[in-house]
């Protein structure tokens, strides 16, 4: 399941590259911000908001009744915390890589910040998207501890991602390369065992 998942998304990827010039032209929506639906969806790549739940998370798992250590206790939550930071951070560091600037100020155009220009810096960088970096990474995750809601998870993370695309911010492809990121670094905290739901 992970390599179809990875598979899909580089071929989206891809996709994403060659069409995003259009996508920018026919899929902009300037003011997407300005409604709640949108900020809703905008605030599923706040890494602050899963720091949260990461740590309603854990008070959830430490109860006294269940006799858990506190590394018990924190598993599923600091799962949660870590795959969203790491991916927020990995995004960041892949914009200093590919210095490939943001739509709304190339008019759609693929543009790349020459090295010699801010090179520690990812203001104007775009790819790839670091909020929806974060909201597919806690997709992943919470798609694993709640397999029951894997829609929702997964919706929100898609409806974050394309919000950033309907406000001129991101590429399609930023977004789409974005949800790789996110599903990838989560994948390698995967590795530490998760205790299921009491």
């Amino acid at each position: 399941m992970p390599s179809l998942y990875i598979a899909t998304l580089i071929v989206l990827f891809v996709v994403g590259q060659v069409t995003d010039q259009w996508i920018f032209r026919h899929f902009t929506y300037p003011s997407v911000y300005e409604h709640g639906w949108g900020r809703m969806l905008r605030g599923a790549g706040y890494l602050p908001l899963w720091a949260v739940v990461a740590l309603a998370l854990v008070l959830h798992d430490w109860v006294p009744r269940a006799r858990r250590t506190w590394r018990q206790a924190s598993r599923r939550g600091l799962l949660l915390l870590w795959s969203v930071a790491c991916a927020g951070a990995a995004a960041e560091v892949l914009k200093l890589a590919f210095r490939r600037e943001r739509p709304s100020l190339t008019d759609g155009a693929h543009v790349f910040r020459p090295w010699s220009d801010r090179p520690w810096s990812t203001a104007d960088l775009g790819l790839p998207s670091s909020e929806a970096a974060v909201a597919f990474a806690a997709a992943a995750v919470l798609a694993r501890l709640f397999p029951e809601a894997r829609v929702l998870w997964y919706g929100l993370a898609l409806g974050c991602g394309l919000t950033r695309v309907a406000s001129g911010a991101h590429f399609m492809s930023d977004a789409v390369f974005a949800a790789l990121v996110g599903y990838v670094v989560t994948l390698i905290f995967w590795r530490c065992p998760v205790e299921p739901l009491p």
